[in-house]
């Protein structure tokens, strides 16, 4: 028999504190190292069994600095592990609200709870949750980061037995072991996230494997898709300030929807306008991308039909859109000034998608391509004729989709 606080590793006996300490030393060293939060959750788990410690479930969740994910969440299950975004508006839900997470994050405090004794109205819905996957004891804490910031860590085991004294003087031990491993990885995915939301996923890549000094350009071949709200300067002289923002990102939404779906990137808005590139990986990858940045434009313009019919419904005026398609080489990278840079597209034929798209105006079509993309996807679009484009010495032909 053991001793309470002791624990058979191997042929002889060990304390918890000990089991603590090794563990504490591999997240601290090793651990800590990884900058993968899901690496070191599945090697937690991993020393943390095989400690005694009948774990079944662990969930760490730490904050982003990100206006639109609140969080991110790292679970270990003895099925596997897998790391997920917390939308920013769960903060509204009863999801939150009155959860062992947000108890243990506000009050930088641990949490206890048998799951085979629940009331049914009193306990939260994220601890029936936990019942009814077969869970038996709950327990949560509270990690502290350099940043001041609260962060929660949670355990679950399905041994009907719950958690010993010593399984919680183990884990409660780790608590800044852990919140040390994890840090390093909650600042690089938020740096990370915080690079996407603005600069979109491809540059945000980009910019973090290096590409940060003003120069930095790469030359690449890519379809541009550039959309623009129609007569919406004109419309922002009497509409109040609300209903332009609401109208502005519900387009913006539409459209940022379509074109990650086919692994497009929207490099800006522009006021009232969305530049976005579908990158082209090789000739034979040409006919695809036209195609996806094609499909693209046809979801925004059934999406935008949806939206207008709920805004009429409301008494609000419709929105109108035009779009240019255009593939051919583009410069990628950093520009701007000594204190300022900007990581965008730039070069002809982001020119020439913007020139198109004000052909729209002219042919009153809401999606014009020029000859290189019709070419290669001629069962999409028809010819809308020969057109004069300021800057270009040479009338353009457009197409419009069929």
């Amino acid at each position: 028999m053991f001793q309470s606080g002791e624990s058979a590793v191997g042929n002889h006996t060990t304390s918890s504190e000990d089991i603590a300490a090794d563990i504490a030393n591999w997240l601290i060293g090793e651990g800590r190292l990884f900058g993968d939060g899901l690496k070191v959750v599945e090697g937690l788990a991993a020393r943390l069994v095989a400690s005694g410690v009948p774990l079944s479930r662990m969930r760490i969740n730490h904050q982003l600095a990100n206006p639109l994910i609140v969080g991110w969440s790292t679970v270990w299950t003895t099925d596997g592990a897998s790391e997920n975004a917390i939308p920013a508006s769960i903060l509204k839900t009863s999801a939150w609200h009155g959860s062992p997470f947000q108890y243990v994050v506000q009050n930088r405090a641990t949490f206890r709870r048998r799951l085979d004794s629940l009331h049914p109205v009193d306990d939260h819905s994220v601890l029936h949750e936990m019942a009814d996957a077969g869970g038996a004891d709950f327990f949560a804490m509270a990690l502290s980061f350099s940043d001041g910031s609260t962060q929660g860590a949670s355990f679950v085991t399905k041994d009907p037995r719950g958690f010993s004294d010593r399984d919680l003087e183990i884990l409660g031990s780790l608590r800044d072991p852990i919140a040390a491993a994890m840090e390093p990885c909650a600042q690089r995915r938020s740096m990370r996230s915080l690079l996407a939301t603005y600069l979109g996923r491809g540059p945000a890549k980009e910019v973090a494997e290096g590409a940060i000094r003003r120069g930095d350009l790469v030359h690449m071949d890519a379809v541009v898709m550039f959309s623009d709200l129609r007569g919406f300067t004109a419309k922002s002289a009497y509409w109040s300030e609300a209903e332009l923002i609401e109208a502005v990102n519900d387009y913006f939404e539409i459209v940022a929807e379509a074109v990650h779906a086919r692994d497009g990137d929207i490099l800006k808005f522009l006021g009232d306008g969305v530049l976005s590139v579908f990158p082209v990986s090789g000739v034979k990858n040409q006919e695809e991308r036209c195609t996806g940045a094609a499909e693209t434009a046809i979801e925004i313009r059934a999406n935008l039909h949806a939206l207008n019919e709920r805004r009429q419904s409301e008494g609000k005026h419709p929105l109108e859109t035009g779009t240019g398609i255009h593939i051919g080489q583009v410069t990628y990278g950093n520009v701007g000034s000594r204190d300022r840079l900007d990581f965008t597209v730039i070069g002809p034929a982001v020119n020439l998608a913007s020139r198109v798209q004000d052909l729209c105006k002219v042919t009153g079509d809401s999606v014009l391509a020029t000859r290189a993309v019709a070419d290669l996807v001629p069962s999409l679009f028809r010819s809308t004729g020969m057109h004069t484009i300021r800057g270009l010495d040479q009338d353009v032909e457009t197409f419009a989709l069929i």
